[in-house]
C-alpha cells in the first residue's frame, strides 16, 4: 500500500498509525498547492477531494479520510491494542475520540491556515474556542495519561494537531497537562519514526 501524504499536515497521523501498528507501507508526498505528486501525477486524479492522507490499497482502491484510514488499518491487522474488536465497547471509546479529535480539534485549528479568514475572526472566534476545547483536554489529562489508559489512535491524531499550535502564537505550556500528554507521545517509537521520516525531528 501506498500513503499520500505532504510534510507535517494530519497524514501524519496516519504514518505514526503505520508505524504503532507495524505496518511497511510506500510514501509518496504530494503538493498540496499544486495538487501534483513527486513522482508528477496528477493528484486530483487520485483523490478527487485534493486532501491527503489518501491511501492506496494493494488493489489499487483510494482509501480517504484521517478516521477511516486508521479503523481500515488497524482492523486490517487486527491490531487490538489501538483499537479494539467488534463488541468489545472500548471500541467505541476510541472512536469517539477520533471522531472529536476530527471534527472538534482538527476543524477548529484548520480553520486557523485559511488565507480568506480574517485574523480578527480568528482571534475573536476561532481561537477562543479551541482553547476551551484544550481546557476540556487538560482537565481529562489530569487523570489519564493519554486519551483512554493507554495510547489508541486518536493519541497521534490529537499530537499532530497539537504539534501546528506554535503557528499561531498559542502557548501550549498554558495547559500544563496537554504539555506533558505532548511530551509523553512525542517520545514514543512510533512518532519519532514518523517525525524523523518526515524530517520533523
Amino acid at each position: 500500500m501506498k500513503l499520500y501524504y505532504s510534510k507535517g499536515t494530519c497524514s501524519l497521523a496516519v504514518r505514526i498509525a503505520l508505524h504503532e501498528i507495524g505496518i511497511k507501507a510506500q510514501y509518496e508526498a504530494v503538493n498540496l498547492k499544486i495538487k501534483q505528486t513527486e513522482s508528477g501525477k496528477d493528484f486530483l486524479k487520485i483523490n478527487a477531494k485534493g486532501a491527503v492522507p489518501a491511501l492506496e490499497l494493494d488493489n489499487g482502491e483510494i482509501l480517504t479520510e484521517n478516521a477511516v484510514i486508521q479503523q481500515y488499518l488497524a482492523d486490517l491487522h487486527h491490531a487490538t491494542t489501538v483499537l479494539p474488536e467488534v463488541g468489545n465497547f472500548k471500541r467505541y471509546r476510541v472512536l469517539e475520540w477520533l471522531n472529536y479529535v476530527s471534527t472538534e480539534i482538527h476543524k477548529g485549528c484548520g480553520a486557523l491556515f485559511h488565507p480568506k479568514i480574517p485574523q480578527t475572526v480568528k482571534d475573536e472566534v476561532f481561537i477562543p474556542m479551541l482553547k476551551a476545547k484544550f481546557d476540556y483536554l487538560d482537565a481529562h489529562f489530569a487523570n489519564s495519561p493519554f486519551l483512554l489508559d493507554h495510547f489508541t489512535l486518536p493519541d497521534g491524531y490529537l499530537f499532530v494537531i497539537l504539534s501546528w499550535l506554535p503557528k499561531f502564537n498559542i502557548d501550549i505550556n498554558d495547559w500544563k497537562n496537554v504539555s506533558r500528554y505532548i511530551t509523553d507521545v512525542k517520545n514514543r517509537s512510533s512518532v519519532k519514526a514518523a517525525l524523523q521520516e518526515e524530517q520533523l525531528l
